[in-house]
């Protein structure tokens, strides 16, 4: 028989060894809101909270990751010396940034912004096009779709002009469409390769929600792709239609997003791609990429928005359609607005993530509270993902202003270091602003008390999500 009291006690004993171990181990590097909430989890059920962290825990890679990145730094470097301009004067942002991500600014860019979906497709196909030496595409989502089809299609008759073409396509992101987008870049004689594919059976990674994010485009190492838009159809969600924003840019930056892909294709397959030189200039513009990521080490993203924010001295407006800022952030934009800073929060009313946006939502009550002006952007989903600063430095890129995008995704930003392409960017944040219904605390205020606890409850996960 059963000793059922013996088997009670054991549990019980092995419940509290875990609480204990638990409340050692979470706090260790790791944001105060996040250990929070594990140690919520653990408090509440210590089991089912021990497997998930072992899951799911520790924004971290293994040590063959790590040896792998560590590898790519050399690439990095070279590129980095390459653009760095002695006689060009930096600021802190430029500095703070360069540490971050590895690259400096650098001068005589040319940068055009693309909203129109179906026209940003079409400005890709046309530079595949016109491709003589090589292509490199990096994407969290290609779909066999008819938009995944168009781009393939101009991949392929590059691969039979004599083109290199190399293609990156996150497993997680792409899972509904992977094994049909393989085949179809396959039958164009296209390299394109599964990034952090999971694998349960010979599982070499610390957790499996760690995603590249990234996108972009790479043509000839002179021109290049920036921004929040996948590969697939702008409806390719029932009922849901994208609204994206695209940065094109031509010029020496080229070279630094040149060398992030040749990073992440060497993190795939071990292969050491061959740098192309850095390209003339091709414009005036000043601008910097700064990749981040769990490779880096750092919330790189998170720590740039921050600067950005204390930096402002008249208006902020960040536009995210995942939105959930933790204490630092918050701390940030309370103070930008207590010493008269504007801040204007541009968000989707349109949601494809239920939980992610009740766990939004939870943070609209703080940030109104303080003065933040908050604006739903109506009818579509508005999936860009950009920010400016006094309408002189502006940012567009993949990351989400999130703690998945601060502490969990591989990303990549484009810094605008330039007064004429920040008031075109936002130029076009001002549209999306008269495109939404702006939220007033008040009525914030008078929804539903139901809809309040599901909001409070999602928030508790919300440093998990």
């Amino acid at each position: 028989m059963f000793d059922l009291p013996g088997l009670t006690l054991t549990y019980l004993l092995c419940e509290w060894a875990i609480r204990l171990v638990m409340i050692v181990v979470i706090p260790s590097r790791r944001p105060p809101e996040s250990a929070r909430s594990w140690l919520l989890l653990v408090l509440f059920l210590p089991i089912p909270a021990l497997i998930l962290y072992r899951l799911i825990g520790r924004a971290s890679f293994p040590p063959w990751r790590k040896a792998r990145f560590a590898r790519t730094a050399e690439d990095r470097a070279r590129v980095a010396r390459d653009l760095a301009d002695p006689d060009m004067a930096t600021d802190r942002l430029s500095r703070l940034s360069e540490a971050l991500g590895g690259f400096p600014a650098c001068a005589g860019n040319r940068v055009a912004l693309l909203t129109d979906y179906d026209a940003t497709i079409d400005a890709m196909v046309d530079a595949i096009d016109g491709a003589r030496t090589q292509v490199h595409l990096l994407t969290y989502i290609f779909a066999d779709d008819r938009t995944g089809l168009k781009i393939a299609d101009a991949l392929g008759r590059a691969v039979a002009r004599g083109v290199a073409v190399r293609v990156l396509i996150d497993a997680l992101g792409s899972r509904p469409w992977a094994g049909r987008s393989l085949a179809m870049l396959a039958a164009r004689g296209i390299d394109a390769r599964l990034v952090l594919p999971v694998r349960f059976a010979a599982l070499r990674r610390a957790r499996s929600d760690l995603r590249n994010h990234r996108k972009l485009c790479l043509v000839d190492g002179r021109v290049a792709f920036v921004g929040s838009q996948n590969i697939v159809d702008r409806d390719f969600k029932p009922g849901i239609r994208n609204d994206e924003l695209v940065a094109r840019v031509e010029g020496p930056v080229v070279a630094a997003l040149e060398a992030v892909f040749a990073g992440d294709w060497f993190l795939e397959t071990e292969i050491r791609l061959d740098l192309l030189p850095v390209p003339d200039p091709a414009g005036d513009a000043v601008l910097q990429a700064m990749p981040s990521g769990p490779d880096f080490g750092v919330p790189g993203y998170e720590r740039l928005l921050i600067e950005l924010i204390h930096s402002a001295q008249h208006r902020v407006a960040i536009v995210s359609p995942y939105l959930i800022p933790d204490e630092a952030l918050l701390t940030a934009i309370d103070n930008a607005v207590t010493r008269g800073v504007e801040i204007d929060l541009i968000v989707s009313h349109v949601v494809d993530q239920r939980l992610v946006s009740l766990a939004q939502r939870s943070y609209y009550d703080e940030l109104l509270a303080t003065g933040v002006r908050l604006y739903r952007y109506r009818d579509h989903l508005l999936h860009a993902k950009n920010v400016t600063i006094d309408g002189k430095i502006g940012v567009v890129g993949s990351s989400n202003t999130d703690v998945r995008s601060f502490m969990l995704n591989a990303e990549i930003s484009l810094i605008l270091h330039d007064a004429d392409a920040s008031r075109r960017l936002d130029a076009a944040q001002r549209q999306y602003i008269g495109l939404s219904d702006p939220l007033t605390l008040s009525d914030w205020r008078g929804r539903p008390r139901g809809t309040r606890l599901f909001e409070n409850m999602a928030r508790l996960v919300s440093p998990l999500l």
